[in-house]
């Protein structure tokens, strides 16, 4: 997959996509049937921004609401056969584009899109002023054809970020799954700890989960993938995310145990699919009853993995 960041100096061989057009926060199936109808108009292209355009407008005074962070969102966009990802930047000159001039000049001369295709709910330009069928019209004027795809819906609900991200406030990765399409995943860096878990016997990979929507605080039967370093690979594991109160802690991270493993993973960058929720956050009395909760969580957490 190509990635572009900015329109200047585009050559013609990286133009003439027919592109789906959004933010794609958690890439889901209603995300999922925007590209599936673009890829039948020609090579299929995003165009996406960064940053999200809510955080833009909000940088200081809107809680994490992100389902995935750019990084993330390019990796699930090349698992699904984009060819050319235009990450946009959002900036105050983004911003102030009329829904005209954002026609105009982002997508006939910018990116020269042959199709583009969005959701029945987009909205662009200043203002959010511009709906999906003012579209249609704009592109009939600058020459490229525009399809606006209906919204998906599951049991009788709405597929939306919105309600993933309220399933996964509730402690239901499943629930999220059915309408992501694939796992809810958290990926990053690992990061050097405090190396409790090491001590405990159970060496754990720390994540940062800044600037994200977090799913209920807890431990949850995870699978992971390695994507670089020495040990790429999937492996089985059971993670922490929280607050960690048996030490006093309040800033939240992941932690993961890899089962059967063995290595140095600082530095590697991991994705965390969270596949089910096995219990809130405790307080124990002592390190030996959280030795003994961590076994029991590693037990239940194999038994579900088993069969994936």
């Amino acid at each position: 997959m190509q990635i572009y960041r900015q329109l200047l100096g585009l050559a013609a061989k990286d133009k003439g996509a027919s592109c789906a057009l959004g933010n794609f926060d958690g890439v889901h199936l209603g995300h999922q049937s925007v590209l599936d109808v673009a890829r039948v108009h020609g090579p299929l292209g995003i165009i996406t921004f960064e940053p999200h355009p809510r955080a833009f407008f909000n940088p200081t005074n809107t809680a994490p609401f992100r389902l995935m962070n750019a990084k993330a969102r390019t990796h699930e966009m090349a698992r699904l056969g984009v060819k050319n990802l235009y990450e946009l930047p959002f900036n105050t000159e983004m911003a102030a584009l009329s829904p005209r001039d954002f026609a105009k000049l982002i997508l006939q001369e910018g990116l020269g899109v042959s199709h583009v295709v969005v959701g029945a709910d987009f909205c662009f330009g200043a203002g959010r002023s511009g709906r999906a069928k003012d579209l249609v019209s704009l592109g009939k004027e600058f020459g490229f054809g525009v399809t606006v795809s209906q919204l998906l819906h599951t049991s009788g609900a709405e597929i939306s970020s919105t309600a993933i991200r309220q399933a996964l406030k509730e402690g239901d990765p499943q629930l999220a799954q059915q309408m992501l399409g694939h796992p809810h995943r958290i990926e990053g860096p690992v990061i050097h700890g405090e190396k409790r878990g090491r001590d405990l016997g159970y060496p754990t990979a720390n994540m940062a989960v800044n600037d994200l929507h977090l799913p209920k605080f807890g431990v949850y039967a995870v699978l992971v993938d390695v994507l670089t370093g020495p040990f790429e690979g999937s492996y089985k594991a059971a993670s922490s995310l929280g607050v960690r109160p048996m030490f006093g802690k309040n800033q939240p991270n992941l932690e993961s145990f890899l089962f059967d493993f063995s290595g140095d993973l600082y530095g590697a960058e991991l994705s965390v699919a969270f596949v089910a929720y096995l219990r809130p956050e405790l307080k124990f009395d002592g390190l030996q009853e959280l030795r003994d909760q961590m076994a029991k969580d590693c037990a239940q957490a194999r038994t579900i993995l088993e069969p994936l």
